[in-house]
């Protein structure tokens, strides 16, 4: 008999690799697909690896991709780390993105030193106060927040697509819903000339370390490991349950609103509907690929962009199709829930019970 227990203190060493080997389990299972797609899954992942490392140019369109989901990842982990269930990256995305253009297209006439500034707060507060309504919701009424995020992606969604066809669209685009572009002196600089990679990854790696600090070395991460572990013990500790909660909203939200200021100031230049592929979805899958950890959170976006970027050349070297990348991900986060199953708990083979009377 198969019997099913709690680790008394799972280690660090099976923390730590539980996360790597549901990266690998994914990939071997995604093997399948490949080869019934009648590719060698050898070739096709040597593919994948060269087109997202093989190259300079390869290794910076990783990078630019890696960006927005070491933001959006960043911003569930800490959610998630205080057990509030933010499922609505991708709308604070869009909230980011649309305040970056609202204030980055000539409505303020600054020197670069101050506007990019005025662009990430702008983004930065757009994207907090976008899931602090649910966050309050929850806080007052008992409203649960993965419903109430998940469905405000589609308001924000819609609002922007009625915004860019009114007052923010550009009377240059033929027609086109797009926004104005963003002035030179808002645009995030690129890190390395003539690639698109640019000084948003460097938001995203500060930010990185700010959370890393703030969770370990200060009263406020330690309310929020209190509040996520247990929060009516917290409460009675003497923590401030509620307050400690719309800090994480309101944090969460500014991290997610960043990477919409990236993806608009650093990368495209304007706003359009389709502006984000699901990097804030995908954000999901990275913070749980990280086991929360903001540190983690770097190695798990690098993993999850390479997958995406090099999903297009081997789609180009061997015919199949690059929706592979979305298999790996979902593959990814389901092995990786499975991992922490078994980092939480083992299993344990005891001897059939005794029958009665024999």
């Amino acid at each position: 008999m198969i019997v099913i227990e709690p680790r008394p203190s799972p280690s660090k060493a099976l923390t730590i690799a539980a996360p790597v080997f549901a990266g690998i389990a994914a990939l071997a299972l995604a093997a399948i697909p490949i080869a019934l797609a009648g590719a060698n899954p050898i070739d096709a992942y040597g593919y994948m690896v060269t087109g997202a490392f093989g190259s300079l140019f390869a290794f910076s369109e990783t990078l630019t991709r890696t960006t927005p989901l070491i933001l959006t990842g960043l911003a569930a982990a800490v959610a998630f780390r205080a057990r509030l269930w933010n499922i609505g990256g991708e709308g604070q995305l869009y909230a980011g993105a649309l305040a970056a253009v609202a204030v980055g297209t000539g409505a303020i006439d600054a020197p670069p030193w101050l506007m990019i500034p005025l662009v990430l707060l702008a983004g930065a507060i757009a994207g907090a106060l976008f899931f602090l309504g649910p966050a309050l919701l929850k806080l007052r009424f008992g409203a649960d927040e993965v419903v109430t995020t998940l469905l405000l992606n589609f308001v924000m969604l819609l609002f922007v697509q009625m915004m860019l066809e009114g007052p923010l669209k550009d009377p240059m685009s033929l027609g086109w819903p797009q926004s104005a572009p963003i002035t030179d002196a808002a645009a995030l600089p690129t890190l390395i000339p003539r690639m698109r990679v640019h000084s948003g990854l460097i938001v995203g790696l500060v930010a990185v370390a700010a959370v890393w600090v703030m969770m370990r070395r200060t009263v406020w991460g330690m309310e929020i490991r209190a509040v996520g572990e247990n929060a009516p013990a917290a409460r009675y500790a003497g923590i401030p349950v509620t307050a400690t909660v719309v800090r994480v909203a309101l944090l969460s939200g500014a991290l997610a609103g960043l990477a919409g200021v990236g993806e608009v100031a650093g990368l495209k230049g304007y706003l359009t509907n389709d502006l984000s592929p699901g990097f804030g979805y995908a954000g999901i899958v990275v913070a749980m690929l990280a086991g929360l950890s903001p540190l983690g959170v770097v190695a798990a976006a690098l993993f999850i962009a390479a997958v995406f970027v090099g999903a297009d050349s081997m789609s180009r070297g061997l015919g199949v199709a690059s929706y592979i990348a979305d298999l790996v991900v979902a593959l990814s986060l389901l092995c990786v829930l499975v991992g922490g199953f078994f980092t939480r708990f083992r299993l344990r083979f005891a001897g059939r019970p005794a029958q009665a009377g024999s």
